[in-house]
């Protein structure tokens, strides 16, 4: 079995668009629908019929485009149960822990609660990819907006158990500035450095940071790294639990400048 084609770029001021495309069976989908025209354009340019759009969470720059998209291709609409009445073109409800085949391949919903409280990530094993919206960015997570710091916490720490070797596709083009962030509660990791240079280097040159691999994740992000003694020492919570050294790293983040 052919792996499926994944075009990530970049729509509106700084979110992913993403397309699958999987040429046996002409299935194509996009993650999320944040701009209508940029999806379509990109789907037209290779001559590709929507059939499906998953969607991660209800916000706007993730569902504004659903409808427009519904409407030209008539595709179906796969997002999570928890958040269906404020998605518009809902066809199939998904939970966390369930999962569902697409172009053959399995599909597994992962429950990620914070950023929304309803929000998912789905995990496709066979392609070594998960698609995390708003819950896992390079070198960052999301901003906790409807759920809690412990809720949020246990949703980025799933993805820990995921395959080093998976890529990840993330809700937008933040990695220059978490990795600014980053640096500052773990300045001597020669990982991190090495990645903001290089995203330093991609942005200049109008290119995409992402997808990253979670096993990039696990040595630059420290959202991830929680139980690291060095990052622990520059926040002065040594003896703290990894959820509390979370809540802090992401407090901080919400002010950092």
């Amino acid at each position: 079995m052919s792996h499926i084609e994944m075009q990530p770029f970049i729509c509106l001021e700084d979110n992913y668009g993403l397309i699958l495309h999987d040429s046996p069976s002409g299935a194509t989908a996009a993650v999320d629908a944040p701009d209508a025209d940029a999806i379509e354009k990109q789907l037209r340019k290779y001559g590709r019929q929507l059939t499906h759009i998953f969607v991660t969470h209800h916000h706007a720059d993730h569902t504004q485009g659903i409808m427009q998209l519904k409407e030209l291709f008539g595709c179906k609409v796969i997002g999570p149960k928890a958040e269906a009445e404020k998605i518009p073109g809902l066809d199939i409800t998904v939970e966390a822990g369930g999962k569902f085949t697409w172009a053959g391949r399995e599909v597994f919903v992962l429950g990620c609660p914070g950023h929304t409280k309803g929000q998912i990530a789905y995990h496709m094993p066979s392609e070594f990819a998960v698609f995390a919206g708003d819950t896992l960015f390079s070198v960052g997570c999301g901003r906790v907006i409807e759920g809690t710091m412990e809720e949020m916490f246990h949703s980025v720490s799933q993805f820990k158990a995921l395959s080093p070797h998976t890529f990840l596709y993330c809700g937008h083009e933040y990695t220059l500035a978490n990795c600014r962030f980053a640096l500052s509660v773990d300045p001597e990791n020669r990982a991190l450095q090495a990645r903001a240079g290089e995203a330093e280097q991609l942005r200049g040159e109008g290119r995409m940071t992402c997808p990253t691999t979670l096993g990039d994740e696990f040595k630059t992000n420290p959202f991830l790294r929680c139980n690291d003694p060095h990052i622990r020492a520059a926040l002065n919570m040594a003896a703290a639990s990894d959820a509390e050294v979370f809540a802090e790293l992401r407090t901080r983040k919400n002010a950092f400048r």
